[in-house]
């Protein structure tokens, strides 16, 4: 059942609609958060924190990266697949959606 859902990146593929600059703006920061979190994590590993502590900051990264995630799904969603549907094509988006959210929720 794995090897359904490997999807490939998809390199000659446009977004239907295009983020605003707002929109990646918002995006670039929470993913630069996310990388000062995992520095701050290999600190906390090279200092010989204390595990919980670690763990701690490791759920919060996974947090953040989901709601990174299901911005991009909805995005996703409301753009690329709702404009494949209204073309014709909603199949395969659709399969395509449901294998992506299939990987995410993992």
């Amino acid at each position: 059942m794995d090897k359904e859902l490997n999807i490939p990146l998809s390199v000659n593929k446009k977004p239907a609609a295009m983020r605003t600059d707002d929109e990646k703006k918002e995006l670039i920061q929470r993913l630069r958060r996310v990388e000062g979190q995992v520095r701050g994590i290999q600190r906390m590993v090279e200092e010989d924190r204390y595990c919980v502590d670690i763990l701690v900051q490791l759920s919060a990264i996974t947090a953040a990266l989901k709601k990174v995630g299901y911005n991009l799904l909805e995005d996703h969603t409301r753009g690329c697949v709702s404009h494949a549907v209204s073309n014709g094509e909603g199949d395969e988006a659709i399969n395509e959606l449901m294998k992506v959210i299939q990987q995410f929720s993992k």
